[in-house]
């Protein structure tokens, strides 16, 4: 990293020089562990492959984010995590029913020839779609095979939404589901026909098997009634209110610090409910021990 900023300007200059005349390869990658929740395996770039990622990111962006739908609300400008729980929130009190479910290790997973089919829709020249190539090609999660791309990789954001885009399509245009909201690879789908939304579910999951080459996570797929709440996001959700998580709050008390306490402060005032607020106190108290609450 820092010999590439000490000679910023020349490995810059023979970066574009190597894109222009498609010469461009990727390098390696440093790869860590992190433990959230679940296992997970990060994947960073060297600086000068992020430059050519950040660059790819934002040509993507104008093309593709026009086209997504309303409700796919990660990683877009103006979108995020509250208000992906606030619409969720919305579409639970209309509806009886609600089908929540996730795609099963989705990095892992996705296709890279597939990917690369859908992108070739729209990106016509050959230059892009060969550091396309480059790029999807540069790490793989399954050994010998084209299958997967890496958490790290700020392409990976607009990857994720451009594939699961095909998902979104299917489920608004070709079932006329309305009430359908993506978050990442988690998905709501709610109604108010059990029946129905059987259905949605089984013609849903066999289109992912089919033709994006995924599967679900048995263990969060389920459908539930929506006056018994439904968790979703790191949030318990009902129609008239919502809470954080114990999972979030078990966090809170780990990492809470003197630094970040108003970071967490606005997260508990924000979806806390009255008990959750008062343990947030205390657990600031304890921090802060010559504070009066």
């Amino acid at each position: 990293m820092h010999d590439f900023q000490y000679h910023l300007e020349k490995n810059l200059y023979g970066l574009s020089r190597d894109l222009r005349l498609g010469r461009y390869q990727h390098g390696g990658y440093r790869k860590y562990i992190v433990n959230d929740k679940k296992r997970r395996e990060i994947s960073v770039a060297l600086v000068r492959d992020r430059v050519v990622h950040r660059l790819i990111y934002d040509y993507l962006v104008k093309i593709y984010d026009k086209t997504f739908i309303y409700d796919a609300w990660s990683c877009r400008q103006g979108k995020g995590l509250l208000g992906a729980v606030e619409r969720t929130q919305a579409f639970l009190k209309p509806f009886k029913w609600v089908w929540k479910s996730d795609v099963k290790k989705f990095f892992d997973s996705v296709d890279q020839e597939t990917l690369l089919q859908i992108l070739s829709l729209r990106v016509k020249d050959n230059l892009t779609l060969n550091l396309l190539k480059e790029l999807i090609y540069s790490c793989a999660t399954v050994p010998g095979k084209k299958v997967g791309m890496p958490i790290g990789n700020l392409t990976s954001q607009i990857f994720a939404n451009v594939y699961l885009n095909e998902l979104d399509r299917f489920v608004k245009h070709t079932m006329k589901i309305k009430a359908y909201l993506r978050y990442g690879d988690d998905f709501i789908v709610g109604d108010n026909d059990l029946g129905k939304l059987k259905l949605f579910r089984e013609r849903t999951i066999e289109f992912l098997n089919n033709e994006l080459k995924l599967q679900v996570n048995l263990k969060s797929d389920r459908i539930v009634k929506t006056g018994q709440g439904l968790k979703f996001l790191g949030m318990a959700l009902w129609p008239s209110g919502r809470t954080l998580s114990r999972r979030n709050i078990v966090r809170t008390r780990e990492r809470l610090k003197p630094e970040n306490i108003p970071s967490y402060s606005g997260l508990i005032k924000k979806h806390g409910n009255l008990k959750q607020i008062k343990l947030f106190d205390w657990l600031v108290y304890e921090k802060l021990p010559g504070l009066e609450l």
